[in-house]
């Protein structure tokens, strides 16, 4: 099982998932190689493209981001996502504790409206994001 004892973490998500707030992403992080302590390592407010550029591609990592999108010129919609970051060169043994440690983030991450997984910075670019969001969120107008 993970650790996500941390207070901050459960600070931070709140924090996103605040109208109020500007942070719209957090980011949990291991510890260590050999943990299962996940620790907040960043929060910040330039959305999705801020947290590609804090992913780090030798670890396992988790985000929460608050993406906003118009639906059409009258509306905008915020949705979350989870992010489930597993960098290409991630060792082998993190990887294969992901699956399970994912439900334990599920668990303290928990409103979301889809679950992103993410090999390589390219698999977070927003608009595929924004498509799926759009399906995910039922009504829509302009036939996505």
């Amino acid at each position: 099982m993970a650790d996500l004892t941390d207070p901050s973490i459960g600070e931070a998500y709140l924090e996103v998932r605040n109208d109020k707030s500007e942070t719209n992403w957090l980011l949990l992080d291991y510890e260590s190689d050999r943990s299962d302590k996940l620790k907040l390592t960043q929060t910040g407010t330039g959305g999705l493209s801020e947290l590609k550029e804090a992913l780090d591609d030798s670890r396992a990592s988790y985000g929460y981001v608050r993406v906003s999108y118009s639906n059409d010129k009258e509306s905008t919609r915020e949705k979350f996502i989870l992010v489930v970051w597993i960098g290409p060169n991630c060792k082998v043994m993190r990887k294969a504790k992901i699956s399970v440690h994912s439900a334990d983030v599920k668990n303290v991450l928990r409103v979301f409206s889809i679950e992103v997984p993410a090999r390589e910075k390219d698999d977070l670019n927003e608009d595929p994001i924004v498509v799926r969001l759009r399906k995910a969120g039922g009504a829509s107008y302009d036939g996505v």
